[in-house]
């Protein structure tokens, strides 16, 4: 007998900010403890919340974004995740019809994840400062785009009976279900640093927090009801096709609290391409292992570690013998560990790799956040002049002094800018700010 399809529901608000995480952690957790088999995926680029969500069910989470994955690699990564699985929950990112101007459905936004897998959004709503009016919110919503449907809504932050009367009364009146609320309460909240969240394996006596959001959350509301609102997914098992290929058979893939931000759809796909995936630590001064033929440095927070990194002799050394031979290519925080030196928040000075001549700083700090549609200047690990990407960049850290390497690629913006020489490359050794998360060749 074949299986029915897994059935999903995307948790969604108005604006970043709105308790999205919190009630997603609460209702994977507390579905898991009630014998569900339960998956979390996240909408748009994002390392940290997937990692909260495979903390609470035991299972990976994926993410799915409709700007830089192709429409049939989202389907069926979406499928992937629902394999053996009763419920898939996929946590929006920002702001429900957040995006960048791009054609329909390929804009970011969640509300084009929830229209492409036919899911409908329960609506996380902060109603602190408002009563009535925030049903006007909830109104909008509903209205501003047809492809999708508002099953119901979970009020958070509610701050008496009396206020959760007003509130439930005025959605309600529109026909949509409220189906929780959730008062005041920072004896929940999780760990914050620069990017976000602090990351779900550093954060201390992690089962115990997620089993305390899922009290809090199963205490306050509906469970049931909220599950019952999930649709059969409209996505396809199977590997994602246009996966990044493999940039070398065995790959030394860094791995630790400095270098963390990988993917897990690009693992997966170069396993299935047959690839090797040999871990590492820089931070316990692990050199890449000899067996390899391309070593690969993710982000993460080199900017926290800088200190013990470069002292880390053995690391440093081993990359630099490496990379004599074979490729090594860094992504932001293993970019700015291939340069020169790294200022840490303190201004203290550390030296790096020198594998690249740029030079970073994070004692100047600035955001920049964003996609990027990205083409290989030259050929390298990841492909021939040309290759066509997309990912984003998310950094606070700047470039002191850029160096004299050759670009790595030219990279645009979402918003239709020139492209821009983007990151450094020098003999076998490529890095930049830029994290891939799809190949369009």
């Amino acid at each position: 007998m074949i299986a029915p399809p897994a059935r999903g529901l995307m948790i969604a608000a108005p604006r970043s900010g709105s308790g999205k995480t919190t009630l997603t952690l609460g209702l994977l957790r507390a579905l898991r403890q009630r014998g569900w088999q339960v998956a979390g995926a996240k909408c748009g680029p994002d390392y940290i919340d997937p990692a909260f969500h495979a903390a609470a069910t035991g299972r990976p989470s994926v993410n799915l974004d409709s700007w830089a994955m192709p429409p049939d690699m989202l389907a069926q990564l979406a499928g992937g995740a629902a394999q053996n699985c009763d419920l898939v929950i996929c946590e929006a990112s920002m702001g429900l019809f957040d995006g960048v101007p791009a054609p329909a459905g390929r804009t970011g936004a969640s509300a084009d994840v929830a229209a492409a897998l036919g899911v409908p959004v329960l609506l996380v709503l902060d109603v602190s400062g408002q009563a009535q009016s925030a049903a006007a919110i909830v109104k909008g919503c509903m209205s501003y785009d047809p492809r999708i449907a508002i099953a119901g809504v979970v009020l958070n932050r509610v701050a008496s009976a009396r206020h959760l009367l007003l509130v439930q009364g005025a959605v309600e009146a529109l026909g949509v279900p409220v189906l929780g609320s959730l008062p005041r309460s920072d004896a929940i909240a999780l760990p914050e640093r620069h990017l976000g969240l602090v990351q779900a394996g550093e954060t201390p006596e992690l089962d115990a927090r997620l089993d305390a959001i899922a009290v809090f959350v199963a205490a306050h509301v509906q469970l049931e009801a909220i599950a019952g609102l999930a649709r059969p997914l409209a996505a396809e098992a199977g590997a994602a096709p246009r996966r990044l290929r493999p940039p070398g058979q065995r790959i030394a893939l860094a791995s630790d609290a400095a270098f963390s931000f990988i993917y897990p759809h690009l693992v997966a796909g170069w396993r299935q391409q047959g690839a090797e995936i040999a871990w590492f630590s820089p931070l316990l001064d692990q050199a890449p292992p000899e067996d390899c033929d391309i070593c690969w440095l993710p982000g993460g927070y080199p900017e926290l570690h800088a200190g013990r990194l470069a002292a880390a002799s053995r690391f440093l050394d081993g990359l630099r013998a490496f990379a004599k031979t074979r490729p090594v290519h860094g992504e932001c925080g293993g970019y700015m560990v291939l340069g020169q030196t790294l200022a840490a928040a303190d201004g203290s000075v550390h030296g790096m790799a020198g594998l690249l001549g740029v030079s970073t700083s994070f004692a100047k700090r600035k955001m920049n956040l964003g996609y990027r549609d990205v083409r290989l200047a030259h050929a390298g690990c990841l492909g021939k002049a040309g290759t066509h990407f997309r990912g984003h960049e998310f950094h606070y850290a700047s470039i002191a002094d850029p160096g004299q390497d050759a670009p790595f690629a030219f990279a645009q913006d979402a918003y239709g800018g020139q492209p821009m020489a983007s990151g450094s490359a020098r003999d076998k050794v490529t890095g930049s700010f830029f994290h891939v998360i799809a190949a369009l060749d």
